[in-house]
């Protein structure tokens, strides 16, 4: 598992506010075959993410599922946090779920899942920064990039909410900063299996 697809163990995305669009738009474009693991970080509600899971499963070729304590994280699978938990990430590349207080008045939070993704999987990380209305996910994005892993954030001017893409990029130097259309080539890209 470890290795077996290039470059990245795992896509980390963080996404609030205008968030529930983009991934509507965004997910049908991934190939069935993505090789790497997709966690998604979304500001939702108890009961919001499972609903969304189904919605946009119906609409894509890639397995979307409300993630769960000790999943085993694959390739050709999208893993939502699922709301009023922190999901958090293990060094085997499972999951963990967490009851711990809100951080910045969200469970789940974006930065719990980077910091733990920065501890766990380190330089193997592609962390993405969408649309959203707080600054979660800057302070883990800054600790994605000290751990040498790569951060890829939405341009501010492009997002329905620009707040969080604009304070990912001042607090950690993003390694590209894309276009939502650009986005589903962009992950293909960066996480090509190995010939």
């Amino acid at each position: 598992m470890r290795g077996s697809s290039g470059k990245f163990d795992v896509v980390v995305v963080g996404v609030s506010a205008g968030g529930v669009d983009l991934l509507l738009a965004l997910l049908p474009k991934l190939p069935a075959n993505f090789p790497v693991p997709i966690v998604v970080c979304l500001h939702a509600a108890i009961g919001m993410t499972l609903d969304l899971a189904r919605l946009l499963e119906a609409r894509t070729d890639i397995a979307v599922r409300e993630a769960h304590d000790k999943d085993a994280l694959e390739g050709g699978c999208v893993y939502l946090a699922p709301g009023g938990y922190h999901l958090l990430l293990e060094r085997d590349l499972t999951a963990s779920l967490s009851l711990d207080p809100p951080v910045r008045f969200a469970r789940p939070s974006i930065d719990v899942l980077f910091d733990s993704a920065a501890h766990a999987i380190r330089e193997r990380t592609l962390a993405v920064i969408l649309s959203g209305a707080n600054d979660d996910g800057a302070v883990g994005a800054r600790r994605i990039k000290d751990a040498g892993g790569t951060l890829i954030v939405q341009d501010p001017a492009t997002a329905q909410v620009p707040e969080m893409p604009r304070a990912a990029i001042a607090a950690a130097e993003p390694d590209e900063i894309f276009s939502p259309q650009a986005l589903p080539a962009l992950l293909a890209r960066l996480c090509k299996a190995e010939s």
